[in-house]
């Protein structure tokens, strides 16, 4: 018998500020997962890395780095990628253990990835079980790349080549931090370039033009 009043279950996305928000005056988490592959219905999350983005800067104190137990090997591929062994894994917490430490770093902040299909998919994910998922506003710096026309060829901009390009260090590349914090200096630095005109003139650049951005460019 059907009850009167029942809704289907929804998953209640997680807070972000307001798109009308100056992106200066926001606070992005910028995000990395190293997984056992790319199968988004089979594949985990085994590592997991983060750098807050606060007013335009990147406080160095409040990076998150944590390697997680999955319950399938890593293909080979993806091993000689990231270097994680099972051995590596052994003494890690499974997935379910640090959702609710995810959910304090991404709550009130904008998700930010390289290629962010892959985060968002894993993420989400990793939420479903807590009832809550991604908010809508996520930036992808690999499509913010494409908008500054300094993507270069291939389907995705190589992370460690964009950042090269723009003269910023790159940091132990596949790793789930290193990756981040790289990801959050190019943040920086393409938000700053998407802010300013021909002239050189600073405009009003807010989350919600980046994001805009970032969904015209997305592959």
């Amino acid at each position: 018998m059907r009850r009167t009043g029942w809704r289907p279950y929804r998953r209640v996305p997680l807070p972000t500020p307001s798109p009308w928000t100056l992106w200066r005056e926001a606070e992005f988490c910028v995000v990395d997962l190293e997984t056992t592959g790319l199968d988004l219905r089979r594949d985990e999350v085994i590592s997991f890395g983060a750098a807050i983005v606060r007013h335009a800067r990147i406080p160095c104190g409040q990076v998150v780095y944590r390697r997680v137990r999955p319950t399938r090997p890593s293909s080979a591929a993806a091993m000689t990628v990231h270097g994680l062994r099972g051995v590596d894994l052994a003494d890690a917490p499974p997935i379910d253990d640090i959702v609710d430490e995810i959910v304090e770093l991404l709550t009130g902040r904008v998700l930010v990835a390289h290629a962010a299909w892959v985060e968002r998919a894993f993420l989400d994910r990793a939420l479903r079980p807590r009832g809550r998922r991604l908010g809508r506003m996520v930036i992808d710096t690999a499509a913010l790349l494409r908008a500054c026309r300094l993507a270069g060829t291939g389907r995705e901009p190589n992370l460690e080549t964009a950042a090269n390009r723009l003269g910023l260090p790159v940091h132990t590349p596949h790793h789930a931090l290193g990756d981040a914090f790289t990801t959050a200096e190019l943040l920086l630095a393409l938000a700053t370039r998407l802010e300013r005109t021909a002239g050189g003139r600073p405009l009003p650049c807010t989350v919600g033009d980046l994001y805009a951005v970032s969904q015209h460019h997305r592959t």
